[in-house]
């Protein structure tokens, strides 16, 4: 969609999904316990942004949004390959790579016993550790949600941590989001590298 206010072709992503453009767009989110990874080729303005829910598929649970472009997506995991894969088919290099990393905050507190938002965080800092990959950005924790806007030409990241108000919808969206959780195996074309 186009976003008069920042005057520019917009694309909203929700968990689960992953957005990537070689254009001058601007890619948006509202985050909670939730993670979103902005990854850009500096040189070439390749960059896109990923949101995940949970850090890594284990066994067989599979999260069923049918809505989603990929199922899968709603893992760290899976949602970074993703992200990392579709910048280098665009012809975007590892080298060139800048990492930045938002969210986990702690919004389900007292809903769950399971801190989802510290558990992304461990999750996402070991994966780039791992894949050699430096952050050059984040804001990650606390106990507030986030909107983060995302320019995926050149890298620059508006964020604004959202006042404890707005995020009874964010807490219910990923309540349902923990509770669609089932046995099924999540069905996947994403490659790992």
């Amino acid at each position: 969609h186009w976003d008069v206010k920042m005057n520019v072709l917009a694309a909203k992503i929700l968990p689960g999904e992953c957005y990537v453009s070689n254009q001058g767009e601007m890619i948006s989110t509202v985050l909670g316990s939730c993670i979103a990874v902005c990854a850009r080729d500096r040189k070439l303005g390749i960059g896109g942004m990923n949101h995940f829910m949970l850090p890594i598929q284990a066994g067989d649970k599979g999260i069923t949004r049918m809505n989603s472009v990929n199922p899968a997506l709603c893992y760290g995991n899976w949602a970074m390959e993703f992200l990392l894969n579709a910048i280098f088919r665009l012809g975007g290099r590892r080298e060139n790579l800048e990492i930045k990393v938002f969210g986990g905050g702690r919004v389900l507190a007292g809903m769950t016993n399971i801190d989802v938002g510290k558990r992304n965080i461990e999750f996402i800092l070991e994966y780039l550790a791992r894949e050699g990959l430096a952050i050059t950005a984040k804001d990650v924790g606390d106990i507030c949600p986030r909107r983060v806007l995302y320019f995926s030409d050149t890298g620059a990241v508006k964020m604004r941590r959202l006042t404890s108000g707005s995020d009874e919808s964010i807490r219910q969206r990923e309540k349902e989001y923990l509770e669609s959780m089932n046995k099924k195996p999540a069905v996947s074309d994403v490659e790992l590298f």
